[in-house]
């Protein structure tokens, strides 16, 4: 039987520092920028919640205020028959 030789590679030393290359500075230029602009997307969109909720609020508020007597009324839970 013939033993196969079995060839060693030098194992790559992680300490070793490679000089940055501009492919790596602009990569990281690139990714800064794009979590910048992820950041203000999403306080965009939290801002937009906000306001819709707001809104919202306040078409709530003024329906209320325009309600008719009969309305608010009806929607009572009160059994005003006991009242009477």
């Amino acid at each position: 039987m013939m033993k196969k030789k079995q060839k060693r590679q030098q194992p790559v030393k992680k300490d070793e520092k490679k000089p940055a290359t501009l492919g790596d500075l602009l990569n990281q230029d690139i990714m800064q920028k794009l979590k910048a602009q992820q950041q203000e997307l999403k306080e965009e969109e939290e801002k937009k919640k906000q306001e819709d909720l707001l809104r919202k609020k306040e078409e709530q508020r003024l329906r209320e205020k325009n309600k008719s007597f009969e309305e608010l009324l009806s929607e009572s839970n009160m059994d005003w028959k006991k009242f009477k």
